[in-house]
């Protein structure tokens, strides 16, 4: 089954907890600390295999979850890390995460890895905090969370040739000619229901990648027929090839080209500044050489190949063509990547580190990006760990805030979605 576009949920383990430990060697009254740091939690990281043509495993697993990190032990152990999940894409995969709209990735090399949730660091043990005015101390950190994403997996087929054309023009038949390629092959509409891709070998030695990309009709790029689904797999490819049919009788070839080339051009401009030859198929029936002067009348700048797909006549002139131009065109040329490697960086003022905002209940409700992170590292079961959470709001100017607006000593405020009194 081909699956070439799936969502799914992926998150990186969540870091170790740092451990609160003192020596308890024979000989050493006053050990100190010894608690170890947490382990990093395991990260999910997508990599590149060009042995897979589909995302069919991804319809079947919704939820990725990579393994949280150890927690840290005494003695100064440290707690191991959580063990990466590597998940293996088909090259041409594009990751797109759902809540930003941003590309996390864009998958174009076999092996090639991206990092998709990163895991959470380990807390730090209570050694870490030891001071000279604190030796002892009697508090660690808890680990962060690992990165949680609902993501889109977008697949583009990467191909050397693309073969389009309108429905029954023999698309199917002349790339099980050209290839052992083994498609579905019938004499009604929309038989090709997904992509079929084939090595084509020629005689002197020259191979390609060529792709059978079904469902283009007028009103493809929007969204008529299965043109809508299956045109962002011609996006990837270097040469595309033009299947024509020169027998047809209630449509007339020349029309077709140029309909299918302006709904190229509708999907995207630049697909038309890519080679293209036209394969002109059924060269083997009645009426098809008086459509093919006509053509090569009305086409004086693009490559015109007979062809008879059925009967297997003159497909090594059209792969020799093919090769020769794909051999005058990069590798690389049209392989746009996604995701743009250039950074553009621009100065965007740091968000404030807190915010106060006052609840229905008329209760004041503390939160902020630094709020949230001294928070998630506090274990509040500790009394320490409690009384250095308010040491670093009172350090944040919270409670200084808090005086401006009115709280006095004995007040109720919400930090987050815990309640605390008012302390001053």
């Amino acid at each position: 089954m081909f699956i070439d576009d799936v969502k799914i949920f992926v998150k990186g383990g969540k870091g170790g907890n740092g451990a609160v430990a003192f020596r308890r060697e024979k000989y050493e009254p006053l050990g100190g600390p010894a608690g170890g740091d947490g382990g990093k939690g395991g990260s999910v990281i997508f990599v590149g295999d060009e042995g897979l043509t589909t995302l069919l495993d991804f319809r079947y697993q919704k939820h990725i979850v990579a393994p949280d990190g150890e927690n840290g032990k005494p003695k100064n152990c440290y707690g191991r890390d959580g063990k990466d999940i590597r998940v293996k894409v088909p090259v041409g995969s594009v990751v797109t995460d759902l809540t930003t709209g941003a590309v996390l990735a864009d998958i174009t090399r076999h092996g090639q890895e991206a990092v998709i949730a990163r895991g959470g660091r380990g807390g730090r043990g209570n050694t870490r905090f030891a001071t000279p005015k604190i030796p002892a101390p009697e508090f660690a950190e808890k680990g962060e969370a690992g990165e949680e994403r609902e993501i889109r997996i977008e697949l583009k087929i990467l191909a050397d040739v693309g073969l389009v054309g309108f429905p029954n023009v023999g698309k199917s038949t002349l790339i099980s000619a050209l290839s052992s390629a083994k498609p579905k092959i019938a004499d009604y509409p929309f038989t090709t229901l997904v992509p079929n891709l084939g090595v084509v070998q020629a005689k002197d030695g020259r191979s390609f990648v060529a792709a059978d990309l079904p469902g283009l009709i007028e009103g493809a790029s929007e969204g008529a027929g299965l043109g809508f689904r299956f045109l962002k797999h011609i996006e990837r490819t270097r040469v595309i090839v033009h299947v024509l049919d020169m027998a047809i009788k209630d449509r007339d070839p020349h029309a077709d080209y140029l309909t299918i080339n302006q709904e190229l051009e509708n999907y995207n401009p630049k697909l038309l500044l890519r080679p293209q030859i036209i394969a002109a198929n059924k060269m083997d029936l009645p009426e098809a050489e008086e459509n093919l002067k006509i053509l090569k009348e009305k086409i004086r700048d693009v490559p015109i190949i007979p062809v008879s797909a059925y009967a297997r006549r003159n497909l090594d002139e059209l792969v020799y063509k093919i090769a020769d131009v794909l051999d005058s065109v990069a590798v690389d040329a049209f392989l746009e990547p996604v995701r743009e490697e250039i950074v553009e960086y621009k100065f965007t003022p740091a968000p404030p580190p807190f915010t106060i905002t006052k609840a229905e209940d008329g209760v004041y409700v503390v939160d902020g990006p630094a709020i949230r992170r001294h928070f998630e590292r506090t274990n509040f079961d500790r009394e320490e760990e409690v009384k250095r959470f308010a040491q670093r709001l009172r350090r944040l100017g919270v409670d200084e805030e808090l005086r401006k607006l009115g709280v006095k000593h004995g007040d109720p405020v919400r930090v987050i979605k815990y309640e605390f009194e008012f302390w001053d």
